[in-house]
């Protein structure tokens, strides 16, 4: 039976963290696998929410399927105290790249068994950060780790990457006072302009609405900007090392029309890792793919962790492979 979906909001190194989960809080030793997303930039899991529907239903609801947010890209609940120090946080730049890799190992060791199997879940940076995440704390069980639409090198070199530097790195401070004047709108107008802005998305997932108007209040949106830029600075060759180390264990799936990372990345890692699992998309999704085609996106993972499911996590075949796994 599907559990509804609940949301958490803590302070993980000081900084406001969003979980969004499908599935049992806390984990136990029932719990074998775990379906965990590192969203990309921003970092807003209600993003991902038909996404991680269609797949915690796919797998039969057995196994729990959560998202962490990355630091400061959520604003918590006013009632919500603040436990830690946030001037700290700032501080220890955990609002950046090397910051954000250690929030979410330090989520790893808050929140979840070391004996819980992992499907690692990343979306575009969120794959650079999985990738670190595996680099740093090799110990943790990885059953596989599927990298969607992977901005993992060359970041600043890419087409959109060429445009949005100079923003990003240079001019992000001039556009902070019109988010803060943003921020100032009533919701019903902020709402407004939202589905102005995202109007010409033929099939729109109106669930990105709500997460949407979250990100155009207090300091997410400056916080995603500043990540923004460090992507652009530090995300510039390839991690090979680690690539090689997990090949086994990796799935990556490119765009075939990504301004992110072209095709030619794609070409470039399959010639270099030729007995590697990567994939080109066939089906015209967008980088973005939350915005109209997450429950597509859910299906073809499904499918590609299905076998792994069942011959490595016994009693899964009959939730997996019978009727009761139907589709949403």
């Amino acid at each position: 039976m599907m559990d509804p979906p609940h949301t958490d909001f803590f302070y993980c190194c000081g900084a406001a963290t969003e979980l969004l989960r499908f599935g049992s809080c806390p984990l136990t030793s029932a719990h074998k696998v775990l379906f965990l997303i590192i969203p990309g930039n921003p970092g807003v899991v209600g993003f991902y929410r038909t996404f991680m529907q269609t797949l915690h239903s796919r797998c039969g609801y057995q196994h729990p399927v959560w998202a962490v947010s990355h630091a400061g890209h959520c604003a918590p609940p006013a009632s919500m105290d603040m436990i830690e120090d946030g001037a700290s946080a700032a501080e220890d730049d955990v609002f950046g790249l090397d910051g954000q890799v250690e929030h979410k190992l330090a989520f790893l060791r808050n929140h979840v068994p070391r004996e819980t199997s992992l499907v690692l879940i990343g979306h575009s940076i969120g794959c650079y950060i999985i990738l670190e995440m595996m680099k740093r704390n090799p110990e943790r069980k990885v059953l596989k780790a599927l990298l969607l639409f992977p901005t993992i090198e060359r970041m600043a070199q890419s087409p959109q990457g060429k445009v949005m530097t100079p923003v990003l790195c240079h001019m992000r401070y001039v556009v902070y006072l019109p988010l803060f004047l943003l921020s100032l709108l009533p919701d019903r107008l902020k709402v407004g302009l939202i589905r102005l802005m995202l109007g010409g998305i033929r099939s729109l997932d109106l669930t990105v609405v709500q997460p949407t108007l979250g990100l155009l209040s207090g300091d997410s949106a400056a916080n995603a900007m500043y990540l923004g830029g460090q992507e652009m600075r530090k995300v510039l060759k390839r991690d090979d090392t680690t690539i090689g180390k997990h090949l086994d264990k990796l799935i990556f799936y490119y765009g075939a029309t990504d301004h992110w990372c072209p095709v030619h990345y794609y070409h470039d890692i399959k010639r270099d890792f030729p007995l590697g699992d990567f994939k080109l998309c066939e089906n015209g999704f967008r980088h973005a793919f939350v915005l109209d085609a997450g429950r597509e996106v859910a299906e073809m993972v499904f499918e590609w962790i299905r076998e792994d499911l069942r011959s490595r996590v016994p009693g899964d075949q009959n939730t997996l492979f019978g009727a009761s796994a139907g589709r949403l």
